[in-house]
């Protein structure tokens, strides 16, 4: 089957502004059909603007910003100015992180997630009507009230009202939401074939019967923690940057099932000591070498394609690589080639 082929630019290293136009420039050239943004040191939606303006074919992805900071409002003006800018390329793609992050490092009050970010997405809804047809902003909801736009602050209409807005999940209750509400799910790269199989998709089925939807239009976007490179030694560097990965998420106790499903009961716990001793660097040292390619994929360039297709061959639809892979342009004629043969199925 073919897959659509994305990359998702992190944001934790440099400044992500000055080189989100020459990713999105490269990444089109390369035949890729998106280029996403995640929230991590930086914003992903100014990043977003940039990459719209610098191509005309890739859609443009925030993947994934992070919803509970921002009210409805606030995201609902900034994806509706996104697609219109962008000529309908662009794809909301939000996240409702931890406790931790949001009470610590966003201070927002912390409630149960998967419920609260339903009704963000049914909030933004009434909001996009409103711009769209200028009826009353009337949302009533438990966390979230709308009843106020004056016709100055109404953006107005757009040719794409549409916006499609997907949601980022790792447990359960956030794949149900997604099913239920969502145009499409961004599985965490933190999963394993297993986890996506036996959780996370009968938990889509189950959201999208709550809500009498069928499968048509809905989207799974997945690639996980990717590992390749065209020699040995650079399959085996990129291998270590997946490990440092692993052990990264599973020092989070909300990824803790991932584990269990692998019958890793104690690491999560080994990784969560380490990290409260603020001891970073060794997080990657307690991660067996085994679990690598089991959370990962780990192949060269020439086999990479084959190996991502039997991993997701017929339950995702697609695939995004890290942007470890944008590290080297003299690996451009590889990466394209693995993106055709992705695209082909």
């Amino acid at each position: 089957m073919p897959f659509t082929v994305g990359v998702s630019i992190s944001g934790t290293k440099g400044d992500l502004l000055s080189t989100a136009a020459t990713v999105a420039e490269r990444a089109e050239r390369l035949g890729f059909d998106s280029v996403e943004f995640a929230e991590g040191a930086h914003d992903p939606f100014l990043a977003c603007v940039v990459a719209a303006e610098h191509s005309s074919r890739l859609q443009v992805h925030t993947s994934v910003a992070i919803a509970f900071p921002r009210s409805p409002m606030v995201t609902a003006m900034l994806a509706w100015d996104l697609q219109r800018f962008s000529g309908g390329r662009f794809v909301l793609g939000l996240g409702t992180q931890v406790k931790a992050h949001s009470e610590r490092r966003f201070s927002v009050p912390w409630t149960a997630p998967a419920p609260r970010v339903r009704e963000y997405i049914r909030a933004m809804e009434a909001i996009w009507t409103t711009f769209q047809d200028g009826a009353p902003l009337r949302f009533e909801g438990k966390h979230y009230q709308f009843s106020l736009m004056n016709p100055n602050f109404n953006p107005g209409p757009i040719e794409h009202p549409g916006i499609p807005v997907e949601l980022a999940a790792v447990n359960p209750f956030n794949a149900g939401v997604a099913g239920e509400v969502c145009s499409g799910i961004k599985l965490h790269p933190f999963h394993t074939p297993g986890y996506l199989r036996e959780v996370l998709l009968p938990s889509i089925e189950r959201g999208r019967a709550r809500a009498g939807r069928d499968r048509a239009g809905f989207t799974v976007r997945g690639g996980g923690l990717i590992a390749s490179g065209r020699r040995p030694a650079d399959v085996e560097q990129s291998a270590l940057e997946v490990r440092r990965w692993i052990a990264f998420y599973g020092s989070t106790r909300a990824y803790q099932p991932v584990f269990d499903q692998l019958g890793e009961h104690e690491l999560g716990g080994r990784l969560r000591a380490l990290a409260s001793q603020g001891k970073w660097d060794d997080l990657s040292e307690v991660v067996p070498d085994e679990l690598v390619s089991r959370i990962g994929v780990v192949a060269p360039y020439e086999t990479l394609a084959t190996a991502l297709r039997a991993r997701y061959g017929g339950v995702v639809d697609h695939i995004s690589f890290n942007d470890e892979f944008f590290a080297d342009a003299d690996d451009d004629d590889a990466l394209a080639m693995v993106v055709s043969e992705l695209q082909s199925g």
